[in-house]
């Protein structure tokens, strides 16, 4: 079987490798993996006990850095880190400096970048992007094709729909005061945004606050509040059914 796997890795036991894998220095992989083909882990990655990384992915890629890039890559970086019994698709790329909790599904094609920090039992569909500086907590769901921007917090049990949309620069790459102001948005326990909606910058979803679908969110959400609309206000209060706390067993 065609593989490179160095010699200073260290593989458990019961752990399959496919063919064409690249495995680099100082890795390590814990019991009962799947690692599939040709797939890529740069040196000092570490993955938990019972995971499954799918074909064609990448975990621990350095990012590129263009001379118009306005945050430069530190020269030394963390290896990435993923916990135990999570399942990683086909043609994803996990960057270094990743901390990933346990128990979590990365569909195919899903992208995260470096100085991530996710906690345990999220969904992270297909094709999401998660952009770099970002901090997720636990029970999430992110829909497909859904744009998580740099510098956001989402805390627990979050949605995101399908093709939701977030951002963190009111400035638009204009006037170097935009660099004291870079935020993402902050998802609030229990936060949804509905599908095709879009979240300008530094706005606060607070705890239970509802984004309809297709809204522009140009103000924060309140607590336990529907807003619909561009741009969104309040609709109605979020129906006591489908609060937190009358779901968390269904979770």
């Amino acid at each position: 079987m065609n593989q490179h796997i160095s010699s200073t890795a260290k593989i458990g036991e019961n752990t399959v490798i496919g063919v064409n894998a690249v495995i680099l220095d100082d890795v390590k992989i814990g019991e009962n993996c799947l690692i599939g083909n040709n797939v890529v882990i740069h040196a000092g990655s570490e993955i938990g006990d019972n995971v499954r990384i799918d074909d064609n992915t990448v975990i621990g890629k350095k990012p590129l850095s263009s001379p118009r890039s306005i945050f430069k890559v530190p020269e030394c970086l963390e290896p990435a880190r993923i916990g135990s019994f999570c399942q990683i698709g086909a043609n994803v790329v996990i960057y270094v400096q990743c901390e990933i909790g346990e128990r979590n599904l990365i569909a195919d094609l899903a992208t995260i970048r470096e100085n991530v920090t996710i906690g345990d039992l999220n969904i992270i569909g297909r094709n999401v992007a998660i952009e770099n500086y970002v901090t997720i907590g636990s029970r999430n769901k992110f829909e497909t094709n859904c744009y998580i921007t740099a510098y956001s917090e989402v805390a627990d049990y979050c949605f995101v729909a399908p093709c939701v949309a977030t951002s963190n620069d009111n400035y638009m790459a204009r006037d170097p005061e935009r660099f004291n102001h870079f935020k993402g948005v902050t998802m609030k326990t229990g936060s949804r945004i509905g599908v095709n909606a879009t979240i300008l910058p530094g706005k606060v979803i607070e705890e239970d606050g509802v984004v309809a679908g297709g809204a522009v969110v140009s103000r924060d959400v309140p607590a336990q509040k529907i807003v619909l609309g561009s741009p969104a206000k309040p609709l109605r209060e979020v129906p006591e059914a489908q609060l937190l706390k009358n779901n968390l067993d269904k979770k």
